[in-house]
């Protein structure tokens, strides 16, 4: 079984992940660091220098290869991952993977993602809050079809992490 944890930046996927991994004893995968390690760059340095349509043929590339693994995995998919091509059918036609979507309010991924635009380069240059606010609503508009095709939704805005995970572990079976 492969869990791949989906949602917008700032829903908690990597944070949530990690710890669903050690939970349940499997390999913990950050989609973004994977693409990082192989490529040696920083996905901002893989846009700027080889370009979006380099960038989607490698994460659709290494999608496959982690759907294809044998083993028992906890992935934190990238925000945009399910979004492009045909992502998001892939993952739903593996039997092999179970998808939850880690679902935040706008109001709740803007405070989070406040804190931390200095280290996410698809926002760091939105100065005023309303700004990210809005940036924040017209992608969650755009990405919510594939998002919401998830296997299961858990609903994040007031629940601790140890409550996200155990929903998911009960969802789980």
């Amino acid at each position: 079984m492969k869990i791949f944890l989906l949602g917008y930046m700032g829903s908690g996927k990597s944070y949530i992940g990690k710890r669903l991994a050690e939970r349940i004893d499997q390999n913990f995968i950050d989609f973004d660091e994977e693409i990082e390690k192989r490529e040696n760059s920083t996905i901002n340095e893989i846009f700027q220098k080889k370009g979006e349509i380099f960038f989607r043929k490698l994460e659709r590339k290494i999608l496959e290869e982690i759907i294809a693994l044998k083993e028992d995995v906890v992935i934190s998919l990238g925000g945009g991952t399910p979004c492009y091509g045909n992502n998001m059918e892939l993952i739903q036609a593996s039997n092999e993977v179970t998808s939850f979507y880690l679902k935040l309010n706008i109001e709740n991924l803007t405070e989070r993602l406040e804190a931390e635009k200095a280290h996410r380069p698809m926002i760091s240059h939105l100065e005023e809050k309303n700004k990210l606010e809005e940036f924040i609503r017209k992608h969650l508009f755009e990405r919510g079809f594939y998002y919401n095709q998830s296997d299961y939704i858990i609903y994040c805005n007031d629940k601790s992490s140890e409550e996200i995970i155990a929903k998911i572990q009960e969802s789980l079976g």
